[in-house]
């Protein structure tokens, strides 16, 4: 197997260059050797540490979990791919459990056949989304705890197609945010409000009433504090989260 350079492996596994480089700030992924010319170079164990770190956070940990549970691990990689693959099946069988319900829901929308109400919700995670409201209560609250049930009462009185398109219009807002952030826009930018305002009327959408930029600000706070919201965002690419929160709360800064 060949050795890599940082270019040559963000190709071949799909990772930016910049994330490569973070791996490396934080020794989490160490480069083979670096070469008289400075170029850091990957080898086999390198590729094979990598797949680890893309399973792990693909699963769901955090990036400052990572390297803690690939030292706890040991050596044995095929019982820690065994291992993912049993949690990998786990959510192939939820995802086609969410499949069915989107394909009802497509064919209840087009007249096509009629679905029970509770049907709309098969295949979702009721014990998630309490432990995120847990959570935020714990975090934020009564008045969170009073929020969420407004929002609850809010989105009981639409429409599965309602629910559908907002979250289409919130994840077109984050796409374009990410579009900024990966053509290196300063997040702290004038040029971001109309974005940012696009991003906040999403949120006022979600909660059923007006975002201030107060509220605001507290949404990047969470957004900071919760590892789930740290690995979607970072989905994106490495550091988006922290980009996003900024621009986030020096918009609301603004106001």
């Amino acid at each position: 197997m060949s050795n890599y350079t940082v270019k040559q492996l963000a190709r071949l596994s799909g990772v930016s260059v910049r994330a490569l480089h973070h791996y490396d700030e934080i020794g989490l992924l160490k480069p083979s050797f670096v070469g008289e010319n400075r170029y850091r170079y990957y080898g086999r164990e390198e590729l094979l540490r990598l797949q680890d770190i893309l399973f792990h956070r693909e699963l769901g940990v955090p990036l400052q979990e990572i390297a803690e549970l690939l030292a706890r691990e040991g050596r044995d990689r095929v019982a820690i791919l065994r291992e993912h693959r049993e949690r990998l099946l786990e959510r192939v069988e939820h995802s086609r459990q969410l499949l069915r319900t989107i394909d009802r829901t497509i064919a209840e929308l087009n007249g096509e056949c009629a679905m029970k109400d509770k049907d709309f919700y098969h295949g979702f995670a009721p014990e998630k989304q309490g432990e995120y409201e847990e959570w935020l209560v714990e975090n934020y609250g009564e008045r969170m705890k009073k929020s969420l049930e407004e929002t609850k009462a809010h989105w009981a009185q639409r429409t599965p197609e309602d629910m559908k398109g907002a979250f289409e219009q919130g994840a077109a807002a984050e796409a374009e945010l990410a579009e900024q952030f990966a053509a290196g826009v300063d997040a702290q930018s004038l040029e971001l409000d109309a974005m940012m305002d696009r991003h906040r009327a999403w949120v006022s959408q979600m909660w059923g009433k007006e975002c201030p930029r107060s509220g605001y600000a507290g949404m990047a706070d969470m957004y900071l504090a919760h590892p789930d919201f740290r690995l979607h965002f970072d989905k994106r690419g490495e550091g988006f989260t922290d980009w996003l929160t900024t621009a986030m709360k020096s918009y609301a800064a603004r106001g």
